[in-house]
């Protein structure tokens, strides 16, 4: 095995751990491997002979890389009037496929991706390494320009929010399901008690349209209006396919031509307390959703 050979058969061995924290900091499976391809070239030209511990090293890299990328998507955003869906991993109903098991472990979902969003990129950076992969401050902090105890500081705020703002998820898919199957059943049948039965009080309704107008593509709030709206979808729902999203329960809405959207649920306490639907043509155009072939 010649020098080149043995440096490609090390990075496979951290590629799984890189992909999972790119796409812990950037939300995307396509952006994390091109974060994580970029920490590759990187590697090549690099002195890889002087590089001590290389799984720190290649993680250091592809969270410089995703933090660029998360400041430059940052900047193209700022004109953006509606909410953002981050983009959903479909899987068949019965489960999360394997390649994407490491990938959302730790319940990482759209309810938890999207409070992520809200983070500046040096607080998504701090909270994704330290928190979730347990890298200390004193390493994160040349990444983001900040002494340790800044680094710590910008964790701690990201922690504040993602605590207050991404509930803890049922983790039960089964009993997701029978909620998800039953909103479907009472949006299809324009019930509108039984749409709030199966809704939290306080429930929260993304609809992320892209670059399609507008109204009506705002969040809205609380179990009434989410059933109100959940009714004027009564058309979609009768071509409903259910699918697991990002690990919950969910469905994907395909029409002759092609998907037209995917909604994931949250569900707490055994109400659905959020629901996202990704309905921007452009966006979903780049979906893998081979399980629609199933």
């Amino acid at each position: 095995m010649d020098e080149r050979e043995f440096l490609a058969d090390r990075f496979e061995t951290s590629r799984a751990h890189l992909r999972a924290v790119a796409f812990r900091m950037l939300g995307s499976v396509s952006e994390a491997d091109d974060a994580v391809q970029e920490a590759w070239l990187r590697l090549n030209r690099a002195d890889a002979g002087s590089v001590e511990n290389l799984p720190a090293w290649l993680t250091t890299v592809v969270a410089r890389v995703c933090l660029d990328m998360l400041r430059s998507r940052r900047a193209r955003r700022e004109e953006r009037l509606g909410p953002h869906v981050p983009e959903p991993i479909v899987s068949r109903a019965d489960g999360v496929d394997p390649e994407h098991e490491a990938l959302l472990a730790d319940s990482v979902g759209l309810a938890l991706l999207i409070v992520l969003e809200t983070l500046a990129p040096p607080e998504r950076l701090a909270f994704v390494l330290h928190d979730m992969f347990g890298v200390p401050f004193e390493e994160i902090a040349p990444i983001v320009g900040r002494s340790p105890a800044a680094a710590r500081q910008l964790a701690s705020r990201a922690r504040r929010r993602v605590s207050g703002g991404a509930p803890a998820p049922d983790v039960d898919l089964a009993a997701q399901r029978e909620l998800v199957d039953a909103f479907l059943a009472a949006a299809r049948g324009g019930d509108m008690q039984a749409l709030v039965e199966v809704l939290d009080p306080d429930v929260v309704l993304r609809v992320d349209r892209g670059a399609l107008p507008a109204a009506g593509g705002r969040e809205v709030h609380g179990a009434a209006a989410v059933a109100a709206r959940a009714l004027t979808f009564a058309r979609l729902a009768r071509l409903a396919k259910p699918v697991v999203v990002n690990g919950t329960a969910g469905f994907v809405v395909a029409g002759p031509a092609g998907p037209l959207a995917v909604a994931g649920f949250t569900v707490a306490r055994g109400r659905i307390v959020q629901l996202d639907l990704l309905a921007d043509p452009a966006r979903l155009r780049e979906l893998d959703l081979t399980v629609l072939d199933d």
